[in-house]
């Protein structure tokens, strides 16, 4: 979030969103804060989905006048910001974790466990790419020790966001099976798997997908959604450490 000009033709400069929320409160009880608007979003969006999170509902649910949210956040971008930076401080990695992969390995799994408990994150706008503080720290501590291997810059940023993009593409797929059975009412995978059983059933038939006919007779692993996630994660890496020599 960049400063911004203040309006009037003054030429002062409006304090960014990050420098204001460091900022300390005015009072000590002062009746709305950005950190109380950040919780409320969160609260709401994991409540309702992101859809629900809109200036008027969260004023609502503070018990304050619209104009009131607005005069913290400017709109719908530094909201989602705040959300994003709010729930992104709970991915932390133990200082005395050095390996570079297993520094990769423990964000991405928490990444993955951060998007499930909060779907919404997958339905904001590119949130790998919103610039709040945790954020930031999430990425300088990959970003270092993958630098530390003796990597240029180049290399070291794409390595680091092929494996965001393996974590973000995986957990939302992920999401939205969990999402699209529970729309149906469908509890398990036995239960998807009968209520489109006719489909299947007849395109397998045709005999022209006889690699995906063996997948479904032979597959053990069809509800095992975290063995799959951590089966792509060990590809990813194996990857980066076989073509970059780590």
């Amino acid at each position: 979030m960049a400063t911004r000009k203040r309006s009037g033709g003054d030429g002062l400069v409006e304090p960014s969103l990050w420098e204001r929320l460091e900022r300390p409160a005015h009072t000590q009880r002062a009746a709305l804060t950005l950190d109380r608007i950040a919780a409320a979003a969160v609260e709401l969006a994991d409540e309702e989905g992101a859809g629900a999170v809109t200036m008027r509902r969260l004023a609502t649910k503070l018990g304050v006048a619209p104009m009131a949210a607005y005069r913290h956040v400017s709109g719908k971008d530094d909201l989602w910001a705040l959300m994003i930076d709010r729930v992104s401080a709970d991915l932390t990695v133990p200082d005395d974790v050095t390996d570079w992969r297993q520094v990769l390995r423990l964000y991405a799994e928490r990444s993955r466990e951060l998007m499930l408990r909060h779907p919404w994150i997958g339905q904001t706008p590119l949130p790998t790419v919103v610039l709040t503080p945790a954020r930031m720290a999430v990425a300088e501590r990959q970003l270092r020790v993958l630098a530390e291997q003796g990597l240029d810059a180049d290399t070291t940023m794409a390595a680091f966001r092929a494996v965001s993009s393996y974590v973000h593409g995986a957990t939302q797929a992920e999401v939205a099976v969990r999402q699209f059975r529970e729309g149906h009412g469908w509890e398990s995978g036995d239960e998807t798997r009968e209520a489109l059983a006719p489909q299947m059933t007849y395109l397998l038939e045709t005999g022209r997908y006889p690699t995906y006919r063996e997948y479904a007779r032979a597959a053990t692993r069809k509800d095992d959604p975290a063995w799959e996630f951590a089966f792509g994660l060990d590809c990813v890496l194996d990857g980066i450490a076989r073509r970059l020599g780590i």
